[in-house]
């Protein structure tokens, strides 16, 4: 797959739908290939999704089979601490909406390949509009404070598919700048050149169901029912039960929105309920539950999502935590099934680039750790660029799929830790790898309509 000059996306998947499928053998369960073909999990998926995905396990069956292969470089943007928290990130005041999806162009020169955004956990207000896609609906009336960030989320993933500005196409501020009239101020998501960017997806922080107020403290088990009644969680996995309609609210809340992108003819990545391995009683309120209880859960979110809600435009990636007795467990038993999951991952705090576990390589624990699964490997979250001064082979021993750096710790560091997770030095680095899809309006991209 080495091309001349700049790595684009659709060249890229050029070679990965031509790949040919690589096989070898899960001791429990024979032989397993790693498909190209998105419709063998949902036959009615949407073309442009199929393209996503194609590329994706291009780029795993080349890893496999020892081929020249590249890893997406992603950049996970926390709308919502963008816009209302002062104190996030780099510089402390009022950022416009994708601060760290244009803090990637700053530092390098080019965008991020893959953007992931979030459509939780809300900021401490009253619980969210469904019924329609946006704010400006019936059932979401316009101005209400601290839910602006929710149609900045959806327009940047728009516009990183799409390109900003563009010309009216009939989405929502084609421009990419509107007026927020709850906050009285101009909202500019970053511009791309007008062209396709690159490839998006969904993270869903979602408060616990029934929450009256919808914050990221009410996404932890600890402020969840879960923590005080031990048939919490079962009830809402159990059809007709109040909590279980809770449940569903919010999954329609999720389908609106993504229901939005699908008519606008964009594929999202979803990563629902990740991290779901840790210990009882520390995460989120899915986390650490009975597995059999959890894939209940997922498998009714993806039959809403999918069945009830008619989405053929998702890419399911299930990420647990990593799985070293500290962060996680083993997260096996937490797997919905092959046909509920599309991409594997990890979400990797447990470790950093200069003490990798004994004398393995930095993440590697976790990249075969997940090669039995059969799907695309990817490392979801890390506050870590791949490569670095401390560990500049990472690709080369593990060529992940795809790799996401998490919101503000592209360019700074949690007050808790004396110093930077990342130099500019490391950046450009990862960035300029020929071994790194980037994304940009000089980049071809999977979004090619016929």
């Amino acid at each position: 797959m080495r091309m001349r000059g700049r790595i684009g996306l659709l060249g890229a998947i050029g070679a990965a739908v031509t790949a040919p499928l690589a096989v070898w053998a899960w001791p429990d369960k024979g032989p397993v290939t790693v498909a190209t073909d998105l419709r063998e999990r949902d036959p009615r998926a949407t073309p442009a999704a199929r393209r996503v995905y194609a590329l994706l396990a291009g780029l795993e069956n080349n890893a496999r089979l020892g081929r020249p292969s590249r890893t997406v470089i992603g950049q996970h943007v926390e709308l919502q601490n963008e816009r209302y928290n002062p104190q996030y990130g780099d510089y402390h005041g009022t950022k416009q909406p994708g601060y760290y999806y244009r803090k990637a162009r700053d530092i390098t020169g080019r965008l991020p390949g893959f953007v992931e955004l979030d459509l939780g956990p809300g900021y401490g207000q009253p619980g969210w509009g469904v019924g329609e896609s946006r704010s400006y609906s019936r059932s979401w009336p316009s101005c209400r404070p601290m839910w602006g960030y929710v149609d900045d989320a959806v327009d940047l993933a728009l516009g990183v598919w799409a390109g900003l500005p563009r010309p009216d196409d009939g989405s929502y501020h084609p421009s990419g700048s509107h007026w927020d009239c709850a906050s009285g101020t101009e909202v500019s998501l970053p511009h791309n050149g007008g062209r396709p960017a690159g490839i998006v997806g969904f993270s869903f922080h979602q408060p616990y169901p029934g929450s009256p107020v919808k914050g990221f403290p009410q996404t932890r088990h600890s402020n969840s029912p879960a923590a005080r009644d031990p048939g919490w969680f079962a009830r809402v996995i159990t059809p007709g039960t109040s909590e279980h309609r809770d449940l569903l609210h919010d999954l329609d809340f999720l389908a609106d929105h993504l229901g939005y992108l699908a008519d606008h003819g964009v594929p999202v990545l979803l990563r629902p309920y990740h991290e779901m391995n840790t210990k009882p009683g520390h995460g989120f309120w899915w986390a650490g539950q009975d597995p059999d209880h959890f894939r209940q859960l997922w498998r009714v979110t993806y039959d809403h999502l999918v069945g009830r809600r008619g989405l053929h435009n998702l890419i399911f990636v299930w990420a647990p935590s990593s799985w070293d007795d500290s962060h996680g467990r083993e997260p096996r038993p937490y797997y919905p099934g092959d046909r509920y999951v599309d991409v594997v991952g990890v979400d990797d705090y447990s470790d950093s680039p200069a003490e990798p576990f004994g004398a393995g390589n930095w993440t590697e624990v976790w990249y075969r750790g997940l090669e039995q699964y059969g799907k695309p490997r990817i490392v979801a979250e890390s506050f870590h660029v791949p490569l670095n001064a401390a560990r500049p082979d990472t690709l080369t021993r593990t060529p992940w799929v795809m790799w996401t750096v998490w919101g503000q710790a592209l360019s700074y560091d949690n007050a808790s830790s004396p110093r930077k997770k990342n130099t500019g030095d490391d950046v450009q680095r990862t960035y300029w790898s020929p071994k790194v899809i980037s994304g940009g309006n000089w980049a071809h991209t999977v979004t090619n309509r016929q």
